[in-house]
């Protein structure tokens, strides 16, 4: 199976070109890839196809082989492969997901990496939800869906935090046991900054969640602790993220690490 690999501040992906080919068994697939010592090494597998209602189509397997709907860092790396593999070279594409279609600009490439601003649509308000685990400080979070479920908690500091301990007790309360959640974990900066950590569903503390810092920073705008325009800091790097008539709008980086192939 051949298969390129690609970062976006640290959230890393094993991509596969499904355009000519299909992948029988991704669930098995991406639990082999994902491991670091035995395979190549990622948060899971994404799947890149053919669409009938966009420039293409991708499918995310997390670590753990459970597929999720929408990967915000894995979009801008899709742009990338359309844009590097595909000789698909628009200002503005299309990628369908199993949350709806989502549209993208290009905003700069070159062979190594690209900037890509992602509409990542409206996001959708839960609910304030209490919540108790041992050995964890705060009772209360946001919930927040962009497409996928996110749990967002305002902290006085996130830095020796133990977030995938906590993270995962959180994910196994009542409220979240049936569909899984995302876990956020941040810190206000400024009215225009936060630092962000993140347990993810099915892949434990990532490098980065870009779904989870547009949650995060929606969070922020809507209990008025930062204005429309957040910078997010990610254990794997920065990304900004713009609010406006009710959408969110993420920036950051993708980047191409090395291809190569893995036998089955």
């Amino acid at each position: 199976m051949k298969f390129i690999k690609y970062q976006a501040c640290g959230n890393d992906y094993v991509y596969v070109d499904c355009f000519d080919r299909n992948i029988e068994n991704p669930s098995e697939i991406s639990i082999e890839v994902s491991k670091y010592h035995f395979g190549i090494g990622s948060d899971g597998l994404i799947l890149v196809s053919p669409s009938k209602v966009a420039d293409a189509k991708m499918r995310i397997f997390n670590a753990d082989g459970s597929e999720a709907k929408i990967c915000g860092n894995g979009l801008r790396c899709v742009a990338k492969f359309l844009f590097d593999e595909k000789n698909i070279k628009k200002e503005f594409l299309s990628i369908e997901t199993l949350a709806g279609v989502k549209h993208l600009k290009m905003i700069s490439t070159s062979e190594k990496e690209s900037q890509v601003q992602v509409d990542m649509g409206k996001p959708e308000y839960l609910g304030m939800l209490n919540f108790s685990v041992s050995d964890f400080l705060y009772t209360r979070g946001t919930y927040i869906s962009v497409g996928n479920p996110h749990f967002v908690i305002v902290c006085d500091s996130i830095s020796n935090l133990k977030v995938e301990h906590i993270g995962s007790k959180i994910q196994n309360i009542d409220e979240f046991k049936k569909e899984g959640v995302n876990v956020e974990f941040i810190k206000i900066v400024s009215r225009s900054e936060i630092d962000m950590r993140v347990c993810e569903r099915g892949s434990g503390e990532t490098l980065s969640c870009g779904s989870g810092a547009c949650a995060s920073a929606f969070c922020t705008v809507r209990e008025n602790l930062c204005d429309n325009h957040v910078k997010v800091n990610l254990l794997g790097g920065s990304m900004s993220i713009d609010y406006e008539d009710g959408k969110i709008y993420m920036t950051g980086s993708a980047t191409k690490v090395f291809s190569g192939e893995f036998f089955l």
